[in-house]
């Protein structure tokens, strides 16, 4: 099978492939529009997310046996329209949850701990004791908003602190020893920090906004390691302001390219974006929950083994 590389991965995905018997060619720089022209040449793809794989890509492609996205969502991908084609999906979300996880809960800390605040404090010359004086985990609910590979490694890494944790997801039977699966109504009664795990769909896009944080019976912690897109900014901002929201700790920008490598869409920064950047109580990170160097490896390692059971000789 010839494969297309359209994004750099860890080297062991060609090894392993050549080594398969894949014939394997890369292409980190041509358009989209170039590589449709060559497309057809190809039995499979292999990419992150530098561009969309649409309709248009996909009518190329008259020879695609597989996508496959080292990642774990497959946004990127018009998957029903692939699907139809009988084109084979692959993500590998197994490949970095646990790197999330620890992500959600080093932010977590971080944000009750004061520790990103303090920081620059101290290293400004300033030793404010009492201004810095943290909350403990010990005691509070946590929610998980979305209950797959990423919810589940969170809930993981949440065990120890003494804390309850509790799951919301539209699938049902989702929960387990360390979470418990309850309502989005009963999620919404009780708990001190939510933390959202749920791939950007239709049904979650623009999810969390004024009408979604007002249904809360308290003010939270919120954390986003998922996808920024499902954020309304400007209403997060505002919740921010008031007290609805206590703090937050954002790996992901509504306003990121879906390449995920460069912040802004527009060339000005949008007014919400310059407000959560001044916010002391705010701590953001460059979509990198997922990003360390264990699970470059893992992710990788996924990703053949998928397309080698997919495809054995």
């Amino acid at each position: 099978m010839k494969v297309l590389h359209l994004d750099s991965n860890h080297p062991l995905v060609l090894k392993r492939l050549t080594e398969a018997g894949f014939k394997n060619e890369e292409d980190y720089t041509s358009s989209k529009e170039a590589i449709e022209k060559n497309i057809n040449k190809y039995d499979g793809i292999i990419i992150r997310s530098r561009f969309k794989i649409d309709k248009q890509f996909i009518d190329a492609a008259k020879n695609l046996k597989f996508i496959a996205r080292v990642g774990a969502g497959l946004e990127s991908i018009d998957i029903e329209y692939a699907e139809s084609k009988g084109i084979h999906l692959i993500a590998a979300p197994e490949g970095n949850r646990n790197a999330v996880g620890e992500h959600a809960l080093g932010m977590l800390l971080s944000l009750f701990n004061k520790l990103n605040k303090a920081n620059a404090e101290v290293k400004n010359g300033q030793w404010n004791r009492e201004a810095n004086r943290g909350v403990e985990l010990d005691g509070k609910t946590v929610g998980l908003i979305g209950y797959g590979n990423m919810g589940k490694a969170f809930a993981k890494k949440l065990q120890g602190f003494d804390c309850t944790v509790l799951c919301y997801d539209i699938k049902e039977d989702v929960g387990d020893k360390h979470a418990t699966q309850v309502s989005l109504k009963t999620l919404q009664e009780i708990t001190d920090v939510i933390s959202l795990h749920t791939p950007w769909t239709p049904l979650t896009n623009k999810m969390i906004n004024t009408d979604f944080i007002n249904s809360f019976s308290k003010p939270f912690w919120f954390i986003n390691t998922a996808r920024g897109k499902s954020v309304v900014t400007a209403d997060l901002v505002s919740a921010l302001e008031n007290g609805k929201i206590l703090g937050a700790g954002l790996d992901v920008l509504e306003y990121e390219k879906s390449s995920f490598e460069s912040l802004f869409a527009e060339k000005d920064m949008p007014q919400p974006l310059q407000q959560i950047l001044q916010m002391e109580n705010v701590l953001l990170s460059p979509h990198i929950a997922g990003w360390t160097v264990e699970s470059k490896k893992k992710l990788a390692e996924t990703i053949v083994e998928k397309i080698l059971e997919a495809f054995k000789k």
